[in-house]
């Protein structure tokens, strides 16, 4: 990305012999367009009452009445330049995580540890403290 090949092999990857990656991509997001267009119903969240109570103390009221908050999830929030510098840092940071890592988290988590592999259960705990941590440190003070 951004000539970051040159620089480090490990950038190096040949999407021209990986087309289905782009496939995958896009079928991904056409796939949640219409399931958040054209299969989403009313149905209100049941949440514990702890739980909500602690999202409004991060100013997220509407928590239990869709399964995203609408406060960062919201197309509205996309005009706020702090709102596209955390999607995009956060895509980068994901990205760079899943290749850095060997695969995602749930590939990790569920094919890696069916298969009794090492790497996977490290790569699972980082992930399980790397969650814990954006949750109660990070998360905070974003909001």
């Amino acid at each position: 990305m951004a000539g970051a090949a040159k620089a480090a092999d490990f950038f190096k990857f040949d999407w021209k012999a990986q087309r289905w990656n782009l496939v995958f991509m896009v079928g991904t997001i056409a796939g949640a367009a219409i399931a958040s267009n054209y299969l989403m119903n009313d149905h209100v969240i049941d949440l514990n009452p702890k739980t909500t109570a602690a999202l409004s103390e991060l100013n997220i009221a509407s928590g239990y009445d869709s399964y995203v908050p609408r406060e960062l999830f919201d197309v509205q929030n996309l005009g706020s330049v702090r709102v596209v510098v955390i999607l995009i840092a956060g895509g980068f940071l994901v990205g760079f995580g899943t290749r850095w890592a060997g695969g995602c988290t749930s590939g990790h988590a569920i094919t890696g540890l069916a298969n009794l592999q090492l790497p996977s259960l490290i790569a699972t705990i980082g992930f399980f403290i790397g969650g814990l941590m954006m949750t109660h440190f990070l998360l905070p003070i974003i909001f």
